[in-house]
């Protein structure tokens, strides 16, 4: 499967220090169904759970956001 990052998940992948690469992988690893779906992942190095909206069609994933799950989390 294709696996497309948008502008808007770059730019915030950039101001929040996630790495494509990292959510590349991510990704390739879940099964991945037709339509709009949301992920939150704990990955290693990170303080907060990360937050992935994803939107899949014809075979293609598109990454429309990722960012840091702040909101409600208490350690």
């Amino acid at each position: 499967m294709e696996i497309i990052i948008s502008r808007h998940a770059k730019r915030r992948g950039k101001l929040y220090g996630i790495s494509e690469n990292v959510i590349i992988d991510i990704l390739s690893e879940m099964e991945l169904t037709d339509g709009h779906q949301e992920f939150i992942k704990v990955v290693a190095g990170y303080k907060y759970p990360w937050k992935i909206v994803v939107h899949v069609s014809s075979g293609k994933a598109t990454v429309i956001t990722t960012y840091p799950l702040k909101k409600g989390r208490k350690k």
